[in-house]
């Protein structure tokens, strides 16, 4: 078998994109529409078309410099450009500068007889000096069923179809034609998608009576594309495209650390903190400072110069003010600097993907280096742990892909496992820390301990955290008898040892001081014997003295004077001279 082989003639080449502004739009389709041929976007009603051609147009007479040209089977100039203002986009002032041309053309059925000679030279010829008019490089034809509304004649419809296509393509405009979803097909007549050269399929969904848009590129002939459902939004920029299921894990891994806030914190991670871009989770029961901990990261991040973005789904931003107030966190200043940006709603209020898609763009508002968000298991109530743990891991990927340093709290109930959570994303968390409430002697305090931190040695003990007006503080680990006591347990424990201390310290006075009496008595009765031995040692020489000059004066006769004079002086060297007297 002959090996392929690749030249220079045979490499790869995508077709020419027409870039269309949107963002999001253009990283799936891989640089944008397929420029000089025709693109079907298709939906139900509310789904976005109108809007998407429009903006299409308005992006790229602004951007791109190239004219466009609006044709309309349904909605007035007047009212299409009242619509679209809230986007932001001045219509009349494109249409004025010769940057954009609105029309409508109204076709009524009763006008309309279906015999073999239809055809659509009337439009051509409309859209035809309309395009030369401006010379326009996009067009957006809304929505095409109008035109074959009356007409039940497939061959003619797929005839005329093909032909208007054709004739697009021909004057090199690049063209967006919209169409209602049918009931089993992309369109009302299932035709218009067979002819394109692209078709982009916009849907809304409603679970658990919560509304969800979401875009699909059904086929684009030529070009590599996008193949999954994306989130998109509709806010007051225009249309957002999130293709957050596109983030891969080849994102960077900052070596540099940032503190967590809380400086015992930083020494049980190694004295050292977060690793920079990534993320950490603080789980635990009701009420054990999941938050507290998160506005004292916050609180650290800012007083660095940095942007933080505080999602909150359970209180609102004055609230979250208050509250930390009454432990010494001062954060309305940071939000008065522009540093801080809190931003509060509920998970049901929106699907899953509505939420990450508005965070994210929240996110590329602000560019913040630090995100919070506060509490992740509130998410479950806005879909199944399956959708919020897909969420979750999206979001955890797009952040790090960011370098943004992220914290989560998760609130685990009081039934579940120390060591699990709600949502499930335990595995893609670099840091996790553990926060509950200890029971002992009829009070209650809570305990810190870290479950993992990937990458850096960490204590592995468990700690009291203790809340105070000043702040967050770690108590040392304290045993006793039964184990870690924290609280009251730890105070009345430590008054016990205290005591037994200043016992055993009392004791020990005691017996030093009856050792130091023993070593006097000891002393004097040593200085007794040495006087004793003293003595007993001059008596014994006085003796032996004396029994030497005796025995020498006897000899005295015998010798002469001259041996009694020794005698004598031997005598009074052993001090017994007067005794001798």
């Amino acid at each position: 078998m002959k090996k392929a082989v690749t030249t220079k003639s045979t490499r790869r080449s995508e077709i020419p994109k027409s870039p269309t502004g949107i963002r999001g739009l253009d990283e799936i389709t891989r640089g944008g529409l397929p420029r000089g041929r025709p693109t079907l976007v298709s939906g139900g009603p509310g789904t976005g078309k109108t809007l998407m051609g429009m903006e299409y147009l308005v992006r790229g007479a602004v951007e791109y410099d190239e004219p466009g040209v609006f044709v309309s089977f349904e909605e007035r100039p007047v009212d299409l450009a009242a619509n679209t203002a809230s986007l932001g986009f001045d219509i009349p002032s494109l249409v004025k500068g010769k940057k954009l041309l609105v029309e409508q053309i109204v076709v009524s059925p009763g006008q309309i007889q279906e015999t073999g000679e239809y055809n659509l030279d009337g439009l051509f010829i409309r859209l035809g000096a309309a395009i030369d008019s401006i010379g326009a490089k996009r067009v957006v034809l809304d929505t095409i069923e109008t035109l074959f509304s009356a007409l039940s004649n497939v061959a003619i419809l797929r005839s005329e179809m093909r032909r208007l296509f054709v004739w697009l393509i021909d004057k090199g405009v690049t063209t967006i034609v919209t169409g209602e979803r049918g009931a089993s097909t992309l369109t009302k007549d299932g035709l218009e998608e067979y002819v394109s050269d692209c078709v982009i399929l916009l849907d809304q969904r409603v679970v658990n009576q919560i509304a969800t848009r979401r875009l699909r590129i059904v086929k684009y002939r030529g070009s590599p594309h996008g193949t999954n459902e994306y989130p998109f939004l509709i806010d007051n920029e225009g249309f957002v495209v999130l293709p957050i299921t596109m983030v891969a894990l080849d994102y960077a891994a900052p070596k540099d650390f940032v503190s967590t806030g809380v400086e015992d914190l930083d020494r049980m991670l190694d004295g050292k903190g977060y690793y920079r871009g990534s993320t950490t989770m603080i789980s635990g029961t009701a009420g054990t400072g999941k938050s507290s901990l998160a506005a004292q990261f916050v609180d650290r991040r800012c007083a660095s110069g940095e942007r933080c973005v505080y999602f909150a789904f359970e209180e609102s931003p004055e609230q979250i003010v208050r509250n930390m107030r009454s432990i010494g966190v001062d954060l309305e200043k940071w939000v008065k600097r522009g540093l801080l940006f809190i931003d509060a709603s509920r998970p049901a209020s929106h699907g899953l993907e509505t939420h990450i898609s508005m965070m994210l763009k929240r996110v590329d508002e602000i560019a913040p280096s630090a995100v919070v968000l506060d509490p992740v298991s509130s998410f479950d109530d806005a879909g199944t742990d399956l959708d919020a743990h897909v969420m979750l891991m999206r979001t955890v990927d797009i952040l790090k892909s960011r370098r943004i340093t992220s914290l989560f709290t998760s609130l685990t109930p009081g039934s579940a496992g120390d060591e699990r959570t709600t949502v499930g994303i335990s595995s893609l968390i670099d840091t996790w820390i553990q926060v509950r409430n200890i029971e002992q002697n009829g009070a209650r305090t809570r305990g810190l301990y870290i479950l993992k931190a990937r990458g850096m040695a960490h204590s592995n003990d468990v700690r009291e955290l203790l809340i105070t007006d000043k702040g967050l503080r770690l108590e040392d680990v304290y045993f006793g008898p039964d184990g870690i006591l924290v609280g009251a347990a730890r105070v009345a424990q430590q008054m016990r040892d205290e005591a037994d201390t200043v016992a055993s310290l009392e004791e020990i006075e005691q017996k030093q001081a009856l050792l130091e009496q023993k070593r006097a008595a000891l002393d004097a009765r040593i200085a007794e014997l040495k006087s004793e031995f003293n003595a007993a040692s001059h008596s014994i020489k006085r003796d032996i003295a004396l029994q030497e000059l005796r025995k020498d004066g006897l000899l005295s006769s015998r010798r002469g004077p001259k041996r009694t004079q020794e005698g004598r002086k031997k005598w009074q060297s052993c001090g017994a001279a007067e005794t001798v007297k």
